[in-house]
């Protein structure tokens, strides 16, 4: 599975880009927003989801975790696929959808197109309650670096929970900063370790 791909962007277009990859052009699937949020030529971070079919192998690209899990989510819903899933994280945000969900606000839903009415409905009714974390709790913040991306990343995997990981990582930044150390400036690898050993003194 692929779930993470850095590169080059080679190709921008509304719907895709090409993201050059160790010397490979790999085609990524993605909504307008997160096509505008890119230029041609910039380094790009994308989380991604694959999704297989008997003919095709389809690569769809996020710019975070976060909305790379709701995409996820929602094809659990009967009758939504990965294209209806895009326009619907195109035209709400995790918040939003998470908001109408919870309200039951069908109109706020079957605005996306491809969806309609029933679909709003259907996915109101399977969804309820798994999305309340994201239209409350922990309020969106928008793109972040992609060495605080990728921690974050490595942090879930090992267990940590995103409360758990926001503090940890909070915690190594402002100690480097009294240092006079840029956060960015330093290894993956050293971040983590440093992370890791904030994150167990956290813990107790």
């Amino acid at each position: 599975m692929i779930s993470l791909l850095s590169g080059t962007v080679r190709m921008v277009s509304t719907d895709r880009l090409i993201v050059e990859v160790g010397g490979f052009g790999v085609s990524v699937l993605v909504n307008p927003q997160t096509a505008a949020k890119v230029t041609l030529g910039s380094q790009v971070q994308l989380f991604t989801s694959l999704v297989v079919r008997e003919d095709s192998l389809t690569l769809f690209g996020f710019i975070n975790d976060q909305s790379r899990s709701l995409f996820e989510l929602v094809q659990t819903v009967s009758g939504i696929g990965p294209k209806v899933a895009l326009s619907i994280l195109g035209a709400l945000t995790p918040e939003d959808l998470g908001r109408a969900i919870a309200q039951e606000d069908v109109g706020a839903i079957e605005k996306v197109p491809g969806i309609g009415r029933k679909g709003a409905q259907r996915l109101i009714l399977e969804l309820k309650g798994k999305l309340s974390d994201l239209s409350s709790v922990h309020p969106y913040k928008g793109h972040q670096p992609a060495w605080r991306e990728q921690l974050t990343s490595a942090l879930d995997s090992l267990g940590f929970s995103p409360k758990e990981s926001d503090g940890a990582i909070s915690q190594v930044i402002s100690t480097l900063q009294a240092d006079g150390t840029d956060a960015a400036q330093l290894d993956l690898s050293e971040l983590l370790k440093l992370t890791l050993a904030s994150g167990k003194s956290a813990r107790g």
